[in-house]
């Protein structure tokens, strides 16, 4: 499978209005069944998952793609999404947990089968496909022609406080989203990322198995393990779900390499960026800002905090930041004001945002961070995720434990000023001709302890690129943030357009009083760097 193709396919589904999974009452016609098992219950813990993934890395690996009817295989999206879990199916739905689960149906873009079991007591049996769980709608499909043994794609979770919404789902390869409090999907999280951003096609692991533990009656918190399996990994997952204003996942994951890896992406994270206040290189839509989530945050062992704005390259771009044993990182959603985005349809500015939190030390290595070109917010561009610096070689067990935050905002912020807009366009002084080419960037600063400085106090921006020659720089107060804005000019050193790394933060009197600014330039082509 294609990247493009599976990620336009899952966060579409679940962000521009595939059915809910209650949209469809179950009619006094079709009365429901329970839902039908295979085989006797088997004893199931984690430890259990993580000895079947053991096992499962010592055998050569085999494609689970199936060969689907030509109805199903041959669904468009508009079929597709007519497909809905029928009500009266629901996993709980007569029970008094807060939870009740839907499953997927396959077709589209998802054509391996995933196995889904309820785990019950310490005990797990899988259920059965069985085509009147599902309204074929328009699809065009007759259940009762499909294969018995059909299989499902993924599930659907939803929680006591609006049965209408979901809260999380999981569908296509290791992909799985989460709502917090505004209620919108948005960008994706994944189980595992391999030689993401590299010259060769990436390998996307799949979850092939699912194990959903009854909750507790009243309880909060659910359950779901996974067995994930690739053609150079398997893996175990758990995963506690908490739905809240801020969503959390505690996750637990266990990774048995069948061959060396180079490069092992964990906790990656998945996302769009078409055009913004920083990058309007694309920006031929009516709204003036698209994307999922406008920056890269990192909270490093030493404290320092680090904002990188995103951006919509002409050409593929990877950058590589040292994180040794990393506080936190994240995709983060920071503009959140609806009137930069005007989409009252998908709602740019509910976006959740996702932070990472290791559970415990992860050691040497670094986040990563890989941008694509985009045409249209139908395609995710953005990838980030964690890589050890230790070489992944077959045989090892690693262990890797992490929360991830879905909601409005990370669980923790910088005391410093946050960066919390980056504008660019045509440098030089206004009034006066230009004699060559410059960009000007002005970078907004706000929140923090910028309240204790008096009106008196100098602040100083320290700026450091590694290619042109930086002019014009300033800093003065902005009320309307209430912070202030920092300004300069960047002047690229030749006539290609290399990119330029360029590092800024607010310094007073020797004493750094913000994050730091990371951006990468890349100088458009010498026949745009027109003066006027």
């Amino acid at each position: 499978m294609k990247r493009r193709d599976l990620l336009a396919a899952a966060p579409a589904l679940l962000a521009a209005g595939f059915p809910s999974a209650l949209a469809l009452l179950a009619s006094p016609a079709n009365a429901a069944e329970p839902l039908r098992k295979l085989g006797e219950a088997e004893k199931f813990d984690y430890a259990t998952l993580k000895g079947r993934a053991r096992t499962l890395s010592a055998q050569p690996w085999k494609s689970r793609t199936s060969e689907l009817p030509a109805s199903v295989s041959g669904m468009d999206w508009d079929q597709y999404q007519s497909i809905r879990f029928r009500d009266d199916h629901l996993l709980w739905r007569d029970s008094d947990s807060f939870f009740r689960a839907a499953f997927f149906h396959l077709g589209l873009y998802f054509k391996s089968p995933v196995h889904m079991y309820e785990l019950v007591d310490g005990k797990a049996q899988e259920f059965a496909y069985d085509s009147g769980m599902f309204d074929y709608g328009k699809s065009g499909i007759d259940g009762k022609k499909l294969p018995k043994n059909l299989g499902f794609a993924g599930f659907r979770v939803t929680y006591h406080t609006d049965r209408s919404r979901d809260v999380a789902a999981f569908l296509g390869a290791s992909y799985f989203r989460a709502v917090g409090g505004e209620w919108q999907y948005g960008q994706s999280a994944r189980g595992l990322a391999i030689d993401s951003g590299m010259e060769r096609p990436e390998e996307f692991p799949d979850f092939v198995a699912y194990w959903l533990e009854r909750p507790a009656p009243n309880s909060n918190k659910l359950i779901v393990y996974g067995l994930l399996d690739s053609p150079s990994t398997t893996g175990a997952y758990r995963f506690e779900i908490t739905p809240g204003q801020t969503l959390t996942m505690e996750i637990d994951a266990a990774l048995y390499p069948r061959k060396p890896i180079e490069r092992l992406g964990i906790a990656p994270l998945t996302s769009m960026f078409q055009t913004g206040e920083n990058d309007r290189r694309k920006a031929n839509d009516w709204r003036p800002e698209i994307h999922d989530t406008d920056g890269l945050a990192i909270w490093s062992s030493n404290g320092e905090w680090v904002w990188r704005p995103l951006t919509n390259p002409r050409n593929r771009r990877f950058n590589v930041y040292q994180a040794e044993n990393p506080r936190g990182f994240g995709l983060m959603q920071r503009d959140r004001d609806f009137d930069h985005y005007q989409d009252d349809g998908v709602f740019y500015d509910r976006r959740p945002s996702v932070w990472v939190e290791p559970r415990a030390g992860w050691g040497k290595g670094s986040v990563q961070l890989l941008e694509l070109p985009t045409v249209d917010e139908t395609f995710d561009n953005i990838v980030a995720f964690w890589v050890p610096e230790a070489p992944t070689a077959a045989g090892q067990e690693l262990l890797f434990s992490y929360r991830l935050h879905w909601g409005a905002k990370p669980p923790v912020e910088p005391n410093l000023a946050q960066v919390v807009a980056t504008r660019t366009g045509i440098g030089g002084v206004i009034g006066r001709k230009r004699a060559y080419y410059s960009e000007r960037f002005a970078v907004d600063f706000a929140r923090g302890d910028l309240s204790l400085l008096g009106p008196d106090v100098k602040i100083e921006p320290v700026i450091s690129v590694n290619r042109g020659k930086v002019e014009i720089t300033s800093v003065r107060p902005l009320h309307a943030v209430q912070g202030y804005r920092a300004m300069f000019d960047l002047v690229p050193p030749d006539d290609t357009e290399t990119p330029i790394d360029i590092r800024m933060y607010l310094n007073v009197n020797g004493q750094a009083f913000s994050e730091t600014w990371l951006y990468q330039w890349s100088p458009p082509p010498v026949a745009e760097r027109k003066l006027e």
